[in-house]
């Protein structure tokens, strides 16, 4: 009798397998239209109602995935729903929740540990489960294993589990679901091989690797990379700043060295829903072993000083002007935490509106991706896009220039704005209304 690992990795060669994903975001939506484009029945979780209907309507809530897309997803099988029973319809559940952090940055495993308890009612032999979420090493085992053991399954035997970490940058035209390499542990051997074959069949590249504890630190450590050098280069701008140097214009010049540099640019803070959180998961999880995390620390304390810093040259701008803060208009350019996209995750433009509105300022936003401002869990405006024109940004005080948007009209914004702080270098050259920040 050939065995269940086998008979799975039969049936995900074949594209004969039921591919469940939980958590419809912008991980786990691009996920389910991949699987769909290659041939596999797809149902997807979400305990979010609306978010279903619209999926199951054929139409998209995020805007760099098209409704089209969806669409056929929808005409091929796929279905969204908020029913964890029919957990028992898949093959595959790959795990796509948030990990976002509490008020004492420490990690948040709510999210992971209320799906699988969820879901666990529902499994059932002849399963691999896949967590893709960040997270802290170890969090495969000590959270996920426990649970499936509980059920009296035999991980690694008759069911299987591995650790899969997500890599989407949304709005990047270079890469997408299927060209990006996709690194992958698992809890034994066998369970290694079943993920394997989960993912290769929708994925380009897989990266095998010893262990689901490896895998998650991989993950952390492509994260930590880009928040430390981040927090240097951020770093580097306030020195430059005191110096009268244009750090733009140096990180330019540096990047022109063909070996030994990779140029990163500072801004007003870092957001998303990796950059800022996933360094403090390995910081939090060090101290298990009595370590502390130096470099993850400073750059985290300087990378979070930056919507400060930003709001301290809008004040030093208005005061030049001889205008102060309180009771100035200002507009925030941009409040998606990256150019081109509508997500908000960890923007640290929300943060900077906050400390602008805290100091008595009226302030707006204009944004071509966010019309309205989103309901998000910690922050609310009750605020729309303001249309870019010429009477429009002569009618506030200052704008803060904070996610650089393609569709902005640079050239316009510097005509007719009263006084610019710039967080991204957009405007290199020098004018007494330009301030970079």
């Amino acid at each position: 009798m050939e065995s269940i690992d086998k008979c799975l990795i039969s049936k995900l060669t074949k594209k004969e397998a039921v591919v469940g994903v939980v958590g419809l975001g912008y991980v786990g939506l691009p996920l389910c239209l991949r699987y769909c484009e290659v041939g596999f029945r797809v149902i997807g979780f979400d305990i979010d109602k609306k978010k279903n209907r619209i999926l199951n309507g054929g139409g998209s809530y995020i805007e760099h995935i098209s409704s089209e897309r969806v669409e056929k997803a929808v005409e091929v099988g796929f279905e969204a729903t908020d029913d964890f029973g029919r957990v028992v319809e898949v093959d595959a559940v790959i795990l796509c929740v948030p990990t976002p952090l509490n008020k004492y940055r420490e990690p948040n495993m709510s999210f992971v540990i209320n799906t699988m308890e969820a879901v666990k009612p529902y499994l059932r032999e002849g399963q691999v489960v896949s967590l893709e979420s960040t997270t802290y090493p170890g969090t495969t085992e000590e959270e996920l294993l426990p649970r499936l053991q509980e059920k009296g399954l035999n991980v690694g035997v008759n069911i299987f589990l591995v650790y899969s970490p997500e890599r989407e940058d949304p709005g990047n035209p270079d890469y997408e679901t299927s060209t990006i390499p996709k690194v992958l542990g698992g809890h034994t051997h066998a369970c290694r091989e079943v993920g394997v074959a989960l993912y290769s069949a929708a994925i380009a590249q897989i990266i095998p690797m010893s262990s689901t504890k490896a895998a998650e630190m991989t993950k952390l450590l492509e994260n930590i990379h880009r928040a430390v050098n981040i927090g240097l280069v951020n770093e580097m701008k306030i020195v430059a700043d005191r110096m009268g140097i244009d750090i733009f214009e140096v990180v330019d010049a540096a990047a022109t060295k063909p070996f030994g540099f990779t140029p990163y640019y500072p801004g007003p803070g870092l957001g998303g829903h990796c950059i800022p959180i996933d360094p403090f998961y390995l910081t939090w999880k060090a101290r298990e072993y009595g370590l502390h995390t130096r470099f993850i620390e400073l750059s985290g304390e300087v990378n979070r000083a930056m919507p400060e810093y930003v709001v301290g040259k809008l004040i030093d701008v208005l005061n030049d002007h001889s205008k102060a803060l309180k009771g100035s208009r200002i507009l925030i350019l941009g409040i998606a935490y990256k150019k081109n996209v509508d997500d908000m995750r960890e923007s640290p433009s929300v943060e900077i509106m906050e400390r602008i509105q805290a100091k008595g300022a009226k302030v707006a936003y204009s944004d071509p991706h966010v019309p309205v401002f989103p309901k998000m869990r910690e922050h609310h405006f009750e605020l729309s896009s303001v249309e870019l024109t010429a009477d429009s940004l002569g009618s506030f005080d200052a704008v803060v220039l904070a996610t650089d948007h393609d569709r902005f009209d640079y050239e316009l914004i510097k005509q007719h704005a009263k006084l610019i702080v710039d967080s991204r270098g957009i405007y290199r050259e020098s004018s007494t209304k330009i301030i970079k920040a």
